[in-house]
């Protein structure tokens, strides 16, 4: 009897910690992106209908039972998205021949360093003055994990001259977007999404569809220059800021991240 109770403790015990750890897979997925909200709203109404089964509250009860019953094919609709990103996830990194307790965790305890502002800026001010087109990602607190494998991990070290070569047009890695992530040029010739933006103007390129799109579904921030006219934009949760200047993009970047930006 002590054994059988035991046991069940025990089980209870890996009951929670696997319950725990999902639901902590599926926070840092969509942490930073639109889905977080519903995610929230559909967790209140859960616990909403849990308040309201324990109280014995027959009609309202009824009504959030309805709501409940269909959630789950609510969730895969509205998460499919992210859900697609979690078996991709597991596939590609659980089950790799890498695998490891820190990297299945997702848990990085080295401090996070700075971005390195001045290099950026450099680099977007030259690249706008010789009309070259670039697209430049920043992550915050969103995973672009799935954007960065659509191109190739560099993981280089910021500079003002490699972000330039990168994106000069007779490059092969040009085309597409650059992720930055901290102090370090983490993927190049990404994909990002378009923003399907009715209101969108007609005479922004592909560049600018891509900087709405990946803003208005991540809180990444991105800088467009415009091979057009070398003009020098930044997007921030699916709005446009255009024609920035030098002083303008640094004020703005560091706003946005920290004040203790590197110098080239």
């Amino acid at each position: 009897m002590i054994d059988l109770f035991i046991k069940l403790r025990l089980l209870d015990i890996i009951d929670i910690l696997l319950v725990s750890f999902l639901m902590y897979q599926l926070y840092m997925l969509i942490r930073g992106t639109a889905a977080i909200s519903i995610f929230l709203a559909i967790f209140i109404i859960y616990a909403l209908y849990l308040i309201v089964k324990a109280l014995h509250m027959e009609l309202l009860g009824s009504i959030l039972e309805q709501v409940t019953s269909v959630g789950m094919i609510a969730l895969i609709i509205v998460f499919q998205q992210e859900i697609r990103r979690f078996l991709v996830l597991i596939g590609s990194k659980y089950l790799s021949k890498s695998f490891s307790l820190n990297k299945m965790l997702s848990m990085n305890f080295q401090e996070p360093k700075n971005i390195k502002i001045r290099a950026i800026v450099n680099a977007c001010k030259k690249m706008s003055e010789s009309r070259t087109g670039a697209l430049i990602v920043l992550t915050r607190k969103a995973a672009l994990e799935i954007y960065a494998n659509t191109g190739d991990i560099v993981n280089a070290t910021i500079s003002s001259r490699l972000i330039e070569s990168i994106f000069f047009k007779n490059n092969p890695l040009h085309d597409g977007a650059m992720i930055i992530l901290h102090d370090k040029i983490h993927a190049v010739r990404c994909i990002m999404p378009l923003s399907d933006n009715p209101n969108i103007e007609a005479n922004f390129g592909m560049r600018h569809r891509a900087a709405l799109g990946i803003t208005e579904n991540t809180d990444a921030i991105a800088i467009v220059v415009s091979e057009e006219t070398g003009e020098i934009s930044v997007t921030d949760s699916g709005v446009l800021t255009r024609n920035l200047n030098k002083h303008e993009l640094i004020l703005f970047l560091e706003r946005e991240f920290t004040k203790n930006y590197f110098t080239i």
